[in-house]
C-alpha cells in the first residue's frame, strides 16, 4: 500500500478562515499528499472571507464565534451535523486526521470508532496552558484530563518537535507518538531579505537594534512578558528599539504597553520575509506552542533568538550557540532573565551576526518534503494495522 491507495479526511477548527502556524502546516500537508495521489477532503468552519485560499476541497463544519473574550475572530465548530455525516459515508474515508481536540474532533473521532476508522491526532498547540492567559489557571487539570481522554482514544499522535513529545509521554496523552516536526520556505525567509530602504521607512536607522515580535497578538503568546521585558531592558540603559509584526485582538493592549514600538501590522510571503529579515533580535517568550514557527523563520533569516525554553523554542534553538533559551518560572522572573539575555545581543553586533548565521544555517534543515512524508507513512501504518485487525 502506498500513499496513493488512501482516501484522508482531515478535521480542523481553522483551516483557512484565520492564518497561523498551525493551519499553514496542515495545508502544506494536504498539498504534499495530494501531489503523492491521494485523496483528501477536509471539514473546518467556512467564513466568507478567508484570510487565504483552501488546498484542497473544504466542507464547511457547523460552527459558532469562539466564546472566549478575545478571541471572536475564530470559530468553535460544534459538531458534525447530517450533512457532514452524509457527506463523509459518500466520501469513504480510510482514515481520519484530527487537527484540535474541539466539539468536531470529538464527534469525527467517534464517527470513526462507529465505522472501525483508525484516526491521527495531530498536536498543534499547548491547550492545557491557556487558561493561565484568561484568569482561569484552576481549570489547567480538568484540560489535561480531558486532552488525555481524547488523544488516547485515537490510534496514533503527532507532535511536531522532541520536546512536545516528551511532554505529551509524560502527561500519559498516548505512547504511539511520530515527530511531525516543520519545515520553513526558503524563498521567502532568508537573510538576503533584509532592506535598509525598508527599515529607513518605518523609523529604523542601520545603526538602530530591532528586537522583533511575530505572531499572533493574543495575551497567550506572552505579550505581558515581552512588555515587561523591555520595560526591564530600558531600565537597563540598552539602547534598543521594538518591532512588531502581526496583528490581533490583543493589538491595543500591546501598543499601550509598548508605547515606542513599531507596529507593522499584519504581513505574509515577501512582505513578512522582508520586515523579518530587516530586523536584528528575535523574541519568542510564548511557552504555548508546540513547535514555534516563527522561532524557524527567524533563524531562517538570519536573526539570533532569544525565546522561553520550553516546548517549541527549546527543540529549534541551541543555547549559546543560536540564541539563548530561558527557561520559564513566573512573569517577574522571567523578564529579568529575558533582559538579561537580550541585552548582549543588543550591544554586540559580532555576537548577533554569528549567532543569527548559526540559526539560519540549522534552520535549511528543514525540508517541508521529507516532513510531510512522515504524516503520509504513519496514515498508510495505521491504514495497513487496522486492515490486518479486521482480517484476523
Amino acid at each position: 500500500m502506498t500513499i496513493s491507495d488512501l482516501r484522508i479526511a482531515l478535521f480542523s477548527g481553522n483551516y483557512n478562515y484565520t492564518r497561523d502556524g498551525a493551519n499553514q502546516a496542515l495545508n502544506r500537508l494536504v498539498g504534499s499528499v495530494l501531489a503523492k495521489g491521494a485523496k483528501v477532503r477536509v471539514y473546518s468552519p467556512k467564513v466568507a472571507n478567508p484570510d487565504f485560499p483552501p488546498t484542497g476541497e473544504l466542507v464547511g463544519l457547523p460552527n459558532v464565534p469562539m466564546p472566549v473574550k478575545g478571541r471572536g475572530e475564530y470559530r468553535l465548530p460544534t459538531g458534525l451535523g447530517a450533512d457532514v455525516k452524509r457527506d463523509l459515508e459518500a466520501f469513504r474515508p480510510d482514515i481520519i486526521h484530527v487537527s484540535s481536540p474541539d466539539p468536531s474532533g470529538h464527534a469525527a473521532l467517534k464517527w470513526a470508532q462507529q465505522h472501525d476508522i483508525p484516526v491521527l491526532a495531530s498536536v498543534h498547540t499547548r491547550f492545557e496552558t491557556y487558561p493561565r492567559y484568561y484568569n482561569m489557571a484552576f481549570l489547567e487539570p480538568l484540560v489535561i484530563k480531558l486532552l488525555k481522554r481524547f488523544y488516547n482514544r485515537c490510534d496514533a499522535l503527532v507532535a511536531p518537535s522532541q520536546s512536545m513529545i516528551d511532554e505529551l509521554l509524560a502527561m500519559e496523552m498516548h505512547q504511539d507518538i511520530g515527530l511531525w516536526t516543520r519545515g520553513v520556505d526558503r524563498t521567502i525567509f532568508s537573510s538576503a531579505r533584509r532592506d535598509p530602504e525598508w527599515r529607513r521607512a518605518i523609523g529604523l536607522a542601520e545603526t538602530d537594534v530591532a528586537i522583533v515580535f511575530l505572531g499572533r497578538l493574543v495575551m497567550e503568546k506572552g505579550l505581558d512578558v515581552f512588555a515587561e521585558t523591555i520595560v526591564r531592558l530600558r531600565a537597563r540603559g540598552v539602547a534598543h528599539k521594538v518591532l512588531v509584526i502581526g496583528d490581533g485582538p490583543a493589538r491595543g493592549w500591546f501598543e499601550a504597553n509598548l508605547p515606542e514600538g513599531i507596529f507593522t501590522g499584519f504581513k505574509t510571503g515577501d512582505a513578512l520575509g522582508q520586515a523579518l529579515a530587516s530586523g536584528d533580535i528575535f523574541f519568542n517568550p510564548s511557552v504555548t506552542e508546540t513547535f514555534g514557527n516563527v522561532t524557524l523563520e527567524a533563524m531562517a533569516s538570519g536573526l539570533p533568538v532569544v525565546a522561553a525554553g520550553a516546548t517549541g523554542s527549546a527543540s529549534l534553538v541551541t543555547d549559546g550557540v543560536t540564541g539563548r533559551l530561558v527557561v520559564p518560572t513566573n512573569k517577574q522572573a522571567d523578564a529579568n532573565a529575558f533582559a538579561e539575555a537580550l541585552a548582549p545581543y543588543c550591544l554586540d553586533p559580532a555576537l548577533r551576526a554569528a549567532h543569527g548565521a548559526a540559526g539560519e544555517t540549522r534552520a535549511c534543515e528543514y525540508s517541508w518534503e521529507a516532513i510531510n512524508a512522515v504524516v503520509a507513512d504513519i496514515y498508510v501504518r495505521l491504514v495497513e494495522e487496522r486492515r490486518r485487525l479486521r482480517a484476523a
